[in-house]
């Protein structure tokens, strides 16, 4: 989206709890979205609805910033969204039946924050070295025993 706001400085990104992400990306561009319940998980007609960005996204946006309702849609983008659906966290570590395998998934938006720890982490793991983090919560048998933690607000 593009607009004739043109803050001095790049904003920070903005992300709401209903999942409404906004993100400045300077000289008046904005890349907004939001991950739909309905929105499919398939390759199979993937591609991005500028009618339900008008619809429904848009209206929480203005809502939000009432000076966004001048914005000017200049294109949309979908790509699929990784997420952990059990919790909302990452699943870290050896997988336990197969040696050798480790797992890093399931961040949703968290991943791309927290690359560099778990790289580290699960290099230190793999390597067989003191760990820097404790792990264990981001185990695959949290499920099993019961220890998920909720992420409030998947990104």
């Amino acid at each position: 989206m593009e607009t004739n706001l043109r803050p001095e400085k790049t904003l920070p990104a903005l992300f709401l709890p209903s999942g409404l992400y906004i993100i400045h990306e300077g000289e008046g561009l904005f890349m907004c979205g939001k991950s739909l319940p309905d929105d499919p998980i398939t390759y199979d007609d993937f591609r991005w609805g500028r009618k339900k960005f008008e619809e429904v996204i848009w209206p929480e946006l203005v809502d939000y910033l009432p000076e966004f309702d001048r914005l000017k849609i200049l294109r949309g983008w979908a790509g699929l969204y990784e997420v952990n659906t059990l919790d909302g966290n990452a699943i870290l570590g050896e997988w336990p039946e197969l040696k050798g395998l480790f797992l890093a998934n399931g961040f949703s938006g968290h991943g791309f924050m927290q690359s560099p720890a778990v790289g580290r982490a699960v290099a230190e793991e793999i390597l067989d070295l003191e760990p820097t983090f404790d792990l264990s919560p981001y185990r695959l048998d949290r499920f099993e025993r019961g220890a998920i933690f909720p992420e409030q607000l998947v990104l």
